[in-house]
């Protein structure tokens, strides 16, 4: 066997698969299994709780410096230039730029709990 036919077949399968996993639930439909589980008891309420936005910009934020460090931080073996000035400019520019990016949602009130 060649490589286009096992990926064929895999591909058939995985797909297969997958269609298999959305058909077979609908057969026998349990309205226990979409309920809430609260340790045994009734739901009292809704179990779709409102999400403040603040807590997904702090989120979004922290991925986005995390994502910087992991970037970062192999950048001078990853460059392989003759003169490591060009890449202390390059990393440079680079926290320059989300320096200012943390500096501008700080100053509009992007990181301010209280309104």
């Amino acid at each position: 066997m060649n490589l286009s036919t096992v990926l064929l077949i895999s591909l058939m399968v995985s797909t297969l698969l997958i269609l298999i996993s959305f058909w077979l639930p609908q057969l026998y439909p349990d309205t226990e299994k979409l309920s809430p589980y609260e340790c045994g008891f009734d739901p009292l309420g809704t179990a779709r709780l409102p999400f403040s936005l603040r807590f997904f910009l702090v989120a979004i934020l922290f991925l986005l410096f995390d994502l910087e460090i992991a970037l970062l931080l192999p950048l001078p073996w990853a460059m392989n230039l003759n003169r490591p000035t060009e890449t202390m400019i390059l990393t440079t520019t680079i926290l320059l730029l989300l320096t200012l990016g943390l500096i501008y949602e700080w100053t509009q009130g992007g990181l301010e709990w209280a309104e």
